[in-house]
This record gives structure tokens, C-alpha cells and sequence, in this order.
């Protein structure tokens, strides 16, 4: 299901593109988990950050797959908030971070604690939907999130 709000400027992403950057990712979190590869969750935490700085249409794993399978297997396209995949992106890069402040200084084991979190975390956002969007785009719309409204 891909996270989608009328409410929010949005820009058309080739779904293919888009399945394959979230699918990619928790595929390499899951990989750095399993394999204890420290490097690795600072790839992802990069390309986040990368994602984040680029927007969501040149994010590298949207880019690489739109350059590559996308032209001989083209997808529809699904509208996504620019705005809304930045803070997500933003805060997969912070994660990341904080993972590896604990892998490589503060307690190795916490790190990988938090790096099992971290996989959770984007394999929900992989098959379902991002959670940190959902948020961004309840708060931004204020009408979605009942439990959030005070009453007058």
C-alpha cells in the first residue's frame, strides 16, 4: 500500500522505483543485522540522508532504478509528498546514526538492539506503509489523527 494524502503537494514516482527503494533498503538493513556488517547500516544511514537531501523523484535507489528497469518495464505512477519522504528519509538517517554511535563507540551490543529495531521498523515501512510519513502527513494535514485534536 503506498502512503498517499490529497492534502499534501505531491509529485508522481514510478511505483516500480518506489517498491524498489523500500524493499532494497530493508533488504540491506536486514543483511548489516544478520551478517553483524557495521558498514553496511552506514550505507543505508547514507543513503537516507542522500534520499533526504535529493528528494524522493533523484533519491538513488528512485534515480538507479528509473535510469535502469523502469525504461524497459515502465510502472504507473504513484503521488508522494516531497516534503513528507524528506522527514522519513530524515529520520532513517538519524536512526541509522544513532545506530551506529552505539555499534562503534558507546555498548556494540545495544547497537545491534537497535539495529534489530531498525529492521522492524523498515520492513513495516517496506510492505505496508512509513510510519514516519503517516505522522508527518497527520500532522500536517491535522484531520487525520483524531487522538491528536484537542477538543474546543
Amino acid at each position: 500500500m503506498t502512503p498517499q494524502c490529497n492534502y499534501l503537494d505531491q509529485v508522481p514516482v514510478p511505483k516500480g522505483a518506489f517498491a524498489f527503494c523500500r524493499y532494497a533498503m530493508a533488504v540491506l538493513i536486514w543483511t548489516a543485522f544478520l551478517l553483524k556488517i557495521k558498514a553496511l547500516v552506514a550505507v543505508v544511514g547514507g543513503v537516507l540522508a542522500l534520499s533526504a537531501l535529493l528528494s524522493i523523484r533523484r533519491a538513488p535507489f528512485v534515480w538507479l532504478y528509473s535510469m535502469t528497469v523502469e525504461r524497459l518495464m515502465p510502472s504507473a505512477p504513484t503521488m508522494l509528498s516531497p516534503a513528507g519522504m524528506r522527514v522519513a528519509h530524515s529520520m532513517g538517517a538519524v536512526f541509522a546514526v544513532l545506530c551506529l554511535v552505539f555499534l562503534y563507540g558507546i555498548n556494540e551490543r545495544v547497537g545491534w538492539s537497535l539495529t534489530f529495531a531498525y529492521c522492524v521498523v523498515k520492513t513495516i515501512s517496506a510492505i505496508w506503509a512509513c510510519p514516519v510519513y503517516k505522522l508527518y502527513a497527520c500532522m500536517k494535514s491535522g484531520d487525520c489523527c483524531t487522538f491528536l485534536k484537542r477538543k474546543a
